[in-house]
């Protein structure tokens, strides 16, 4: 089955200068020197005798980014997702230097707020948060004071008054972290609520694409398996649809959501033709906590037919890449042996990736709260 595609997006100009206290790209010459960390003339001219914090030390390229929380992808344009993924660029390098420290965050408290169990990714936010000098502290949701009656607002009205200045949630309902952050005076970013949206993981997927392929437009993307119950896939389809590539999602009609001829997509329910020329293979974790009857026959025939493996592989382009959220579930979403070849596989990137986009995001709002706190001259 096949649904009219709609491809969309937009390509803009990328600023080069300071506007209204949002940083944006400086002369070339000093972007290319202060990228190295260990070139302290550079630095101070990057600096330009301001505090540390405004210094743009790891990016390179336009620097544009007007949020104050990060809850979605949704309100993203396409130039501030450029300007994530340009930072995270520089950051996923300075990781694999052996100076994997920077004080982006000095002086700042980083609150982790996890009401689903995680391992990659409140691992990845609070390795993020420290590496750029953050405090950060992880709340044990399952003890806390929820368990005793105490609301979601109540809970936000508490953290507050301890005046945290980054807060990442992840939360099992839809728009539960919009709410928070509309209660907080510090910046939201979203950890994944309910099938909402997971912003982090699309950005993380993007810039794995994008080191893989040397782009990120105007490729056959295809999203595989449990869409339905996906908020990864409803992130990725918003990403990947701003940016100008041309997005198929297969699986069985009980995993495919309502309207979603609507989405600008291509919808197949059969992997050969859905993988045909496909520049990307991303699987997706059959979301079964989040099921509420009997949406496949059984694993086994659910592998049989949507699982990707080496045959099925073979009818996207030779050089398609394999990407996975994590985590997997060999042998129902995905042949083991293929989720670990080197040469197709690009599962253990992305977790690295997620680690330098969380840096990049957390670096961007925390400018843009400082910016926000610092006082205002007052014209006479």
């Amino acid at each position: 089955m096949k649904i009219q595609s709609l491809i969309h997006g937009a390509k803009l100009g990328l600023l080069a200068t300071e506007v209204n206290g949002y940083w944006v790209a400086r002369n070339a010459v000093i972007r290319r020197m202060a990228s190295d960390p260990t070139n302290a003339t550079a630095q101070t001219l990057a600096r330009g005798g301001a505090p540390a914090y405004k210094r743009r030390s790891q990016s390179e390229g336009s620097m544009t980014f007007r949020q104050n929380h990060l809850l979605g992808i949704e309100p993203l344009h396409p130039e501030e997702i450029t300007t994530i993924l340009d930072l995270a660029d520089r950051y996923a390098e300075m990781e694999r230097g052996t100076q994997k420290h920077g004080d982006a965050l000095t002086g700042l408290t980083q609150i982790n707020m996890f009401f689903e169990a995680s391992t990659r990714t409140q691992a990845s936010f609070e390795i993020a948060g420290k590496r750029l000098g953050a405090d950060v502290m992880n709340m044990a949701m399952a003890a806390s004071s929820l368990k005793k009656g105490e609301t979601l607002i109540d809970t936000a009205l508490t953290l507050n008054a301890m005046h945290p200045d980054l807060l990442v949630v992840r939360h099992p309902h839809s728009g539960a972290v919009n709410l928070l952050a509309d209660k907080v005076n510090c910046a939201v970013l979203n950890a994944g609520d309910g099938r909402h949206e997971h912003p982090t993981q699309a950005l993380l997927d993007a810039l794995t694409i994008r080191r893989a392929k040397g782009r990120l437009h105007r490729l056959n993307i295809a999203i595989c398996g449990d869409i339905a119950h996906s908020r990864v896939a409803r992130s990725n389809i918003l990403l990947l649809g701003k940016l100008e590539n041309r997005i198929r999602l297969i699986g069985p009609p009980t995993l495919m959501p309502s309207g979603v001829a609507d989405w600008g997509v291509e919808v197949y329910d059969d992997m050969d033709a859905g993988l045909a020329g496909c520049d990307v293979v991303m699987m997706l974790r059959l979301q079964k906590e989040r099921m509420d009857g009997a949406f496949i026959p059984s694993e086994r025939e659910y592998y049989h037919r949507f699982g990707l493996d080496a045959e099925k592989l073979s009818a996207a382009k030779d050089d398609a890449i394999v990407m996975h959220p994590g985590p997997m579930n060999r042998g129902v979403e995905i042949d083991g042996t293929l989720a670990d070849d080197i040469n197709r596989s690009v599962i253990q990137e992305q977790v690295e990736m997620g680690v330098a986009v969380r840096m990049a995001a957390m670096d961007l709002l925390a400018q843009n709260l400082r910016a926000a706190r610092e006082p205002q001259g007052v014209m006479v």
